[in-house]
């Protein structure tokens, strides 16, 4: 969430940031209405909480002075001790009373940030949607043309016996694919060499739970922006996991990291849910968008003086990959209206679907700046500073069913399916045929 203090003073170009996300000025307005009387009340309150405080310690000295010095022990003394102490106990249950209205006034204070996205960094495009994205650098150069006997991805899969949807839905439902074969064992074979990749460039590997509770999911931003998106297991209030992220960053959540152990690498595989609901048409065919699906995740929490260099090295490190397995690609910078919620600036990698003829997401690397890190208090100090906010990031490195789609379809020939030359020490065999 937004940090108050730096939104104090600065109103009008906040206003101009969200504005630039599409977000409404009548709806700007309102909440930062609401946070300035909160914030005013708030200062209120604890002024007058302190009032009290101060006054409490100064009756209680003055007892205790009653009592050093033997006055207590006189009838008068005796009837003036007893009059302060119940000043006293008067005092501390105003001051109770008014601390249960600070909590709550802090309560309010935080759901309003909560529905606060972040302000874009000044590299954000204007725009509305995914159509004003800026192509920040196109490496596809002359995209492929397959001949007329090409298959899309799902036609290879059912030919070569490498994932089955029908297989998915008696299971479980749709948007469910079962690997079988080879293609499970390419799945794999992805899976392990995305993850020595991130290990190699310094990335300390992570296994975390595919179950979060609220407060995790809440402190990556995920509640309450998606919470339509996230599968929820009621009875315990839990939420399967939409991406690592969620419980990789919040490992350190409520931490306060020496300075010189950041930047913080991490990287994990996990399976992802997401109820993508609203997701209908061809766009959606085969491995294009599915609830359950495999994905390399790196984070970072770096110093906030040098976050954006943290963000050009995971930007070097997605696009190595694509290199590495020769696939079209191009890399977006996405623009105020297609920006997540909790992100400052994003990158998208998208790959070229050569049977298709469209552009895949396969990774977005963003960074959240303080925004993320504010809601789950992840700070950092040197010996002589005072905690601040870390910075946050992530990226997909990689999301593996676009990966694969495109793959298969740009690999394949008359004969089956080569298997790129980086992933053959990690599938045993060089083709599928």
């Amino acid at each position: 969430m937004l940090e108050l203090r730096k939104l104090k003073g600065h109103w009008k170009s906040a206003a101009r940031a969200l504005e630039k996300r599409g977000m409404g000025k009548e709806k700007i307005e309102e909440y930062f209405h609401q946070l300035k009387n909160l914030d005013m009340r708030r200062r209120r309150n604890l002024q007058q909480a302190e009032e009290f405080r101060s006054e409490i310690k100064k009756i209680s000295r003055e007892v205790g002075e009653l009592f050093k010095t033997g006055k207590a022990k006189e009838d008068e003394g005796t009837a003036l001790a007893n009059k302060m102490r119940e000043q006293v106990l008067n005092l501390k249950h105003k001051l109770s009373l008014k601390e249960a209205k600070l909590e709550k006034i802090e309560d309010e204070l935080r759901e309003c940030l909560y529905n606060i996205p972040n302000l874009p960094h000044e590299l954000v495009p204007a725009g509305d949607s995914e159509e004003d994205n800026f192509v920040f650098k196109d490496a596809a150069g002359s995209l492929p043309r397959l001949s007329d006997s090409a298959l899309p991805h799902w036609e290879l899969a059912k030919k070569y016996r490498l994932f089955d949807f029908e297989l998915g839905v008696k299971v479980t439902g749709s948007g469910f694919p079962v690997y079988t074969g080879k293609g499970a064992a390419l799945q794999r074979a992805m899976i392990t060499w995305f993850l020595s990749k991130a290990t190699e460039a310094g990335y300390s590997e992570v296994i975390p739970p595919l179950l979060v509770n609220e407060d995790t999911a809440r402190g990556t931003g995920q509640l309450p922006d998606k919470e339509g998106q996230m599968y929820h297991a009621e009875k315990d209030n839990f939420y399967l996991i939409p991406t690592a992220e969620v419980p990789i960053t919040n490992l350190y959540r409520d931490d306060i990291v020496n300075e010189s152990e950041l930047p913080v690498r991490m990287v994990g595989y996990t399976p992802c849910f997401r109820r993508e609901a609203g997701s209908y048409g061809a766009h959606v065919k085969g491995l294009n968008r599915v609830h359950q699906f495999d994905k390399v995740e790196i984070v970072q929490l770096a110093r906030p003086e040098n976050s954006y260099e943290q963000l050009d090295e995971m930007l070097a490190h997605v696009e190595g990959l694509l290199k590495a397995l020769k696939l079209p690609y191009r890399i977006l910078r996405l623009c105020g209206g297609d920006l997540g919620f909790t992100s400052a600036l994003t990158y998208d990698f998208e790959v070229w679907s050569a049977a298709q003829e469209r552009w895949l997401e396969v990774s977005s690397v963003s960074n959240f700046e303080t925004y993320q890190s504010n809601r789950m208090m992840i700070r950092t100090r040197s010996k002589s500073e005072k905690p601040r906010l870390v910075h946050t990031l992530n990226g997909s490195a990689l999301a593996l069913p676009r990966v694969m789609a495109a793959m298969l379809e740009l690999y394949q020939d008359e004969k089956g399916i080569k298997v790129p030359d980086v992933l053959v020490p990690y599938t045993g065999f060089k083709r599928i045929d």
